[in-house]
């Protein structure tokens, strides 16, 4: 390989170098026995759960919905859950007939809810025994189920014009059900108390991809390749 311009072409190779010399150091194992994606990945996912804490609104827009009677019938997808949805349910205090695999539901709609958003609490804070001993299922199953039983009826309320009904639906699904079994395991924590860390990340992810940016950069220049502006031709 040519060398045109070495003083570019060194300034380059040096800065490839320590690239990977870095890139080392993030794949080693040098966070707390975790190596830096590990430990930026774990970050964020604390601050995401951190920030997806609905629980006190759900809690409120609930009540507004306490003796609201409300009649479904959900078709499962999986026959062999049935037994387990309906003693979910019937643990909710909703009045649940089986037959095949369709679970006719009748209940206060305000306090089936009510249920659910506490044992989504509790799984939001890793509180798993109290899901699990509230139901006589592994907690995760038994949010599943909840998901399962919830997604069915916002449906159905769509089918039968019951908006507002729906929209609680909906919204206890989004926002208790799914943050509570996505983040289940994992502490949360706010963004102001790791500010500083959070900052430093994306102030070094932006660097370190420049970093890399200039090393091509100037080993490029360094062997004579560089990009100019191309000549405009006039016709004669």
């Amino acid at each position: 390989m040519l060398i045109i311009h070495k003083k570019p072409f060194n300034m380059g190779a040096l800065l490839g170098v320590s690239f990977f010399m870095v890139l080392f150091l993030i794949f080693s194992p040098l966070f707390g026995g975790k190596n830096g994606l590990e430990y930026s990945d774990d970050l964020f996912n604390k601050l995401s759960k951190g920030s997806s804490y609905f629980i006190p609104k759900l809690t409120e827009e609930v009540k507004k919905f306490s003796g609201k009677n409300i009649g479904v019938t959900l078709k499962l997808d999986k026959p062999e859950v049935v037994e387990k949805t309906a003693k979910v349910l019937m643990v909710a205090g909703a009045q649940v007939g089986v037959q095949g695999s369709e679970v006719r539901i009748g209940a206060d709609l305000g306090k089936m809810l009510s249920v659910v958003i506490k044992d989504s609490d509790a799984m939001y804070h890793n509180d798993a025994q109290k899901v699990a001993a509230a139901y006589g299922l592994e907690a995760t199953e038994v949010m599943s189920l909840w998901w399962g039983v919830l997604t069915k009826m916002d449906k159905e309320l769509k089918k039968d014009k019951k908006v507002e009904e729906s929209n609680v639906v909906s919204e206890v699904t989004k926002k208790g059900i799914e943050p509570a079994f996505n983040f289940f395991g994992i502490e949360a924590q706010r963004v102001s108390d790791k500010a500083g860390t959070m900052i430093g990340l994306l102030v070094f992810y932006v660097l370190y991809t420049m970093w890399w940016g200039y090393a091509i950069f100037y080993m490029f220049d360094g062997i004579g390749l560089s990009m100019k502006k191309a000549k405009v031709k006039k016709e004669v």
